[in-house]
C-alpha cells in the first residue's frame, strides 16, 4: 500500500468544504480526532505501547493519553475554569501522559479519551466562538473558543504526524 491509498477501515468524517465557521472548525477537529483513533486501529496493547522510533519514547498509546489530557485542559480547565486535575501527568512527571507501562491498556486509554471528547463537546455547546474563557493560562491570558478550536486542530494535526510515523514503524501501515 502506498501513502496515497487509505486502508478500508478509514471511516473518518470528511469535513465539509462549504460549512460555516463553527461547523468547519468542529468538522476538522472531529476529523483529526478520528485520524488518531484510525492510526491505532487494529493494534494490540503491546504494539500501542511500543516506542517504535528510537531514541524517542513516544508511543501511540501515549499520544492517546496525551490528547485526553489536552482535551481536558483546554475545554474544562481553560474554557470553563473548572478544577480538573490532569489525568496522566503530575508536577513531578510532566510527561507522565507519554510514560506508559505494562498496566496501561487501549481500552482504558480510549474510554478516558472518548469521555474527555464528550465533555469537551458538552462544554463548547451553545457558546459563541467569540466567548472568552473563564480559565487563564499560567501567564494570565484568556482565550476565545475560536482560538481553542484552532489550537486543538493544530495539536491533533501535529501529533497525527507523529502517529503516522509510529504506526508505520510498528506494522508498516501507512496512510494520510
Amino acid at each position: 500500500m502506498t501513502t496515497t491509498e487509505q486502508p478500508a477501515q478509514d471511516r473518518r468524517p470528511e469535513p465539509s468544504t462549504r460549512a460555516g465557521e463553527r461547523d468547519m472548525l468542529e468538522g476538522w477537529l472531529d476529523y483529526h480526532r478520528a485520524t488518531l483513533a484510525w492510526k491505532c486501529q487494529g493494534l494490540d496493547d503491546e504494539q500501542l505501547r511500543r516506542a517504535s522510533v528510537p531514541p524517542s519514547e513516544l508511543t501511540l498509546l501515549g499520544l492517546v493519553r496525551h490528547m485526553a489530557d489536552v482535551e481536558r485542559h483546554w475545554f474544562r480547565r481553560i474554557l470553563t475554569g473548572e478544577d480538573a486535575p490532569p489525568l496522566h501527568w503530575t508536577d513531578e512527571d510532566p510527561d507522565g501522559d507519554f510514560h506508559v507501562t505494562e498496566d496501561d491498556t487501549w481500552d482504558q486509554a480510549y474510554a478516558t479519551w472518548q469521555e474527555e471528547i464528550a465533555q469537551a463537546r458538552k462544554r463548547a455547546d451553545g457558546r459563541s466562538l467569540d466567548e472568552v474563557s473563564a480559565g487563564r493560562s499560567r501567564s494570565g491570558e484568556v482565550f476565545s473558543l475560536r482560538w481553542i478550536y484552532t489550537h486543538m486542530i493544530e495539536e491533533y494535526a501535529r501529533h497525527n504526524g507523529h502517529a503516522d510515523l509510529l504506526r508505520e514503524r510498528v506494522d508498516g501501515e501507512t496512510g494520510e
